[in-house]
């Protein structure tokens, strides 16, 4: 049972790796929508129309919604694996910087701590009625690294603490979804858990490759790890913190995904070209449209693997390769270089305007500078924001390594991740986004754009989810099966298989 499951990630990685959906409980009716396209005629139950539906798991029962689906039985015996990740909103710091900044507008005493008071924080209390009411074999839950650190507070051990109390053995950590191919360094945390009858330990799946993250996720880690030893220094019960080390090619592990490798056999989409011809204009655009491939056969590892995923294969085409109008900026695109963020683009597009200005002036191109003709040329050469409050607003991929984290604002701002290619000169598009985030090329995404930007932001890597799946079907007694990893991505038996001495187990 996947809770706040969104479009699916989650669960397209355990229903890969063998496991079968009971339910799911997603409260966005657009994210609901995809989830039921991609699983409903896989899963449990008479009622397949109801895994389309939106629900709010603060206002539904599990009973409930297994009479809803058709299911019929006990509760307990229905779900073996509970899998979820709370929203994360409320835990992140730019979570909390909107909650603080509202709180402010509204002129409230206890603005600047609004983050521990908003009502998302405790739907981790919700995701542990669930485990009391299904009684699982193992689970799940997945989160940002902030939730080490809730103002002052591990929540992950929180969650961990009240979880032995009903039997489970835990451990959480610090994983990287570059650390298994992904080309993004999406870092998360994750906590599995396995009820104590079942007479075994939590492993976590091993790194199968390896990527040197920026300064900025070192320096992340190395506070997470800070706080977790001053906190386990002082705590009155076990902790269940698990450290495990970023993996290196002297550990014979193969590079990850570059984002040239993500992207291949997807046509290019030339946005200026386009805009000067009329054929990309400004309304809705349709993530079911479908596109031809490049190539007839994949050409890169990770176009296989999105082509080829089981389940998800797809012919000589797929869907959603559009892009945002944004007419302004893309001849800004195209200026940029490879890993410039918004500060760099400013004062880049500061300078060229003044030298613009200067050569219209000496042209005589302009004789009036207060004319409409020229106050609509500086509008095109202006930026809005604040390079000192934004510096993370616009980004530029770079073609040889992984991108960086996909967010769910990346429906309504898709700046932070710019197309390396500066002929196209343009923001990615929704499919590229997807391959990004690892869902296959078949998976379907229901709404517009935006929406569709939405869910692959706030999902969990199919992949990374593939892998712990994996893993966890060890801890719990599950025969081996054949791993994709081996199938589609050629990589040794060796670095999959969980087993004793090769996992990553687990030591406060």
């Amino acid at each position: 049972m996947d809770l706040f499951a969104g479009c699916g990630g989650i669960t397209l990685g355990f229903a890969t790796a063998g496991y079968e959906l009971v339910a799911s409980v997603e409260s966005d009716a657009w994210a609901a929508d995809s989830h039921g396209a991609n699983f409903a005629a896989v899963s449990r139950g008479k009622n397949r129309e109801a895994h389309f539906k939106a629900r709010d798991i603060t206002a539904e029962s599990p009973a409930a919604i297994f009479r809803d689906l058709g299911i019929n039985g006990s509760v307990e015996d229905q779900v073996d694996v509970l899998v979820g990740g709370p929203p994360c909103q409320a835990f992140a710091r730019v979570g909390r910087a909107k909650l603080r900044h509202e709180a402010q507008r509204r002129d409230e005493d206890d603005a600047d701590v609004a983050f521990l008071v908003d009502g998302r924080v405790n739907l981790w209390r919700r995701y542990l009625h669930y485990v009391r009411k299904t009684r699982p074999l193992a689970l799940l839950m997945e989160n940002v690294p902030d939730i080490l650190n809730h103002g002052g507070k591990n929540v992950a051990e929180t969650v961990s603490q009240h979880l032995r109390e009903e039997g489970y053995v835990v451990r959480y950590t610090l994983l990287n979804a570059s650390w298994f191919g992904v080309p993004q360094t999406r870092e998360r945390m994750f906590l599995i858990g396995v009820h104590e009858d079942l007479g075994t330990e939590v492993v976590f799946p091993s790194p199968t490759h390896h990527f040197l993250l920026p300064s900025g996720y070192e320096g992340t880690r190395a506070t997470a790890r800070k706080l977790i030893h001053e906190h386990n220094v002082h705590a009155e019960f076990e902790s269940s913190h698990c450290w495990i080390s970023d993996p290196s090619a002297t550990d014979g592990l193969p590079p990850t995904t570059t984002s040239s490798e993500a992207f291949a056999d997807l046509p290019p989409i030339y946005a200026l070209d386009l805009l000067k011809s009329g054929k990309l204009a400004r309304g809705r655009k349709d993530p079911a449209e479908p596109v031809a491939y490049t190539s007839r056969v994949a050409t890169t590892t990770w176009s296989r693997l999105m082509r080829e995923w089981p389940q998800f294969t797809t012919g000589d085409h797929t869907t959603g390769h559009v892009i945002r109008y944004l007419p302004r900026d893309y001849k800004i695109f195209q200026l940029m270089d490879e890993g410039w963020q918004y500060p760099e683009v400013w004062r880049f597009v500061e300078a060229k305007r003044q030298q613009l200005l200067e050569r219209r002036w000496k042209s005589g191109e302009s004789d009036d500078a207060d004319g409409a003709e020229m106050q609509a040329f500086i509008r095109q050469w202006t930026l809005p924001y604040d390079p000192d409050k934004f510096p993370n607003k616009w980004w530029k991929l770079y073609e040889d390594r992984p991108a960086r984290t996909l967010m769910a604002h990346l429906g309504k701002d898709s700046y932070s991740h710019i197309h390396y290619d500066r002929t196209q000169a343009r923001t990615i598009s929704v499919r590229e986004a997807a391959r990004l985030q690892s869902f296959p090329d078949g998976f379907v995404l229901r709404g517009s754009m935006n929406p569709a930007f939405k869910q692959i932001g706030n999902a969990v890597p199919p992949l990374v989810a593939y892998a712990i799946a994996m893993a966890m079907r060890s801890m719990i007694g599950c025969r081996s099966i054949p791993d994709i990893r081996c199938e589609l991505m050629g990589l040794d038996k060796r670095l999959v298989t969980t087993v004793a001495g090769r996992s990553n187990k687990c030591v406060s």
